[in-house]
């Protein structure tokens, strides 16, 4: 399958592809169109972590919504735990999001994260690239383990990390080094008596983590609920300005070169270990260029 003829596809062809993705991920045909799904990035990538319960799913909806009342398509990754009977996705997006399947600007897509400790599935990337390729935003839900949530920040150029009032959410936000990855922070259920308190313990929780700024980039803490339909505007205009705030200088360019370079290496290290990571060399990737083609390369060297 061709980039045209996955856009001509519509929803069920997406579905295809992304079937054949999983499965035959080295085959030339699905490298051809990852790299030229790859080249042809045009949405914005949006992460949200956060531990189980905070009421990502609620607010996921909420932002669905949003955006297709501005105008804007949306892919979505839910990333869900694993069935031990099966492996599959336990939970499933269709559980959780009340999108309207006939409204061919939402495509939504569970995986299951298997023993993956990051909050994300495998396929994940692959999935994002193409998506990313496709519709105007992307958003990836983790699978919310708790302190194991730092993966996201590998995808996304635009990561939210969700606490919930009363929950002890600070406290592990300090606790996991999470106060180094999100760009922006949401005290859910904003509605609730101790929001503002989770809101102070946050803030604190930056200060002591050092929240770089140097990149001329403050994380703000917003009070959000999704229920209440308030402080979603503010939302959406926090995730607006960050995705301005990547295109000033080159950051996304850079940060997305980050990422393959890091997926690149973390695929190679998950297929061949260690020992496959030292006969495979230098890993290197120019500015641009597809991850999935090199890790191709890699893996014929290897083999």
């Amino acid at each position: 399958m061709t980039l045209e003829e996955l856009r001509a596809g519509g929803k069920a062809g997406l579905a295809r592809a992304l079937a054949e993705i999983e499965r035959a991920a080295d085959d030339e045909e699905t490298v051809r169109l990852l790299d030229a799904c790859h080249a042809a990035a045009r949405a914005h990538v949006v992460g949200m972590t956060g531990p189980p319960g905070v009421g990502k799913s609620t607010l996921m909806n909420a932002l669905i919504a949003g955006w297709r009342r501005r105008g804007r398509t949306v892919a979505c990754i839910a990333v869900d735990p694993s069935s031990r009977r099966s492996g599959g996705a336990l939970l499933g997006d269709r559980t959780r999001l009340s999108t309207d399947p006939e409204d061919a600007g939402i495509f939504v897509r569970s995986m299951a994260a298997r023993d993956r400790l990051g909050g994300l599935a495998a396929m994940t990337v692959s999935a994002m690239v193409v998506m990313r390729a496709l519709y105007d935003v992307v958003l990836i839900e983790t699978v919310g383990v708790g302190q194991s949530e730092t993966d996201v920040a590998g995808v996304a150029d635009t990561v939210m990390f969700c606490v919930q009032p009363g929950s002890g959410d600070s406290l592990q936000f300090m606790k996991a080094g999470i106060a180094e990855i999100p760009h922006l922070v949401v005290v859910t259920k904003a509605d609730m008596d101790q929001a503002g308190r989770a809101r102070n313990d946050v803030l604190g929780a930056l200060a002591l983590a050092g929240s770089d700024e140097s990149g001329g980039w403050t994380v703000p803490v917003l009070m959000v609920s999704a229920a209440a339909a308030t402080g979603l505007d503010d939302l959406f205009a926090a995730i607006d300005r960050h995705r301005r705030h990547l295109a000033e200088g080159g950051r996304l360019a850079a940060s997305r070169d980050a990422q393959a370079r890091a997926w690149l290496e973390d695929a190679v290290r998950e297929r061949f270990g260690r020992e496959g990571m030292k006969r495979a060399g230098r890993l290197d990737l120019a500015p641009g260029a597809s991850p999935f083609r090199r890790l191709a390369q890699v893996v014929e060297s290897l083999r």
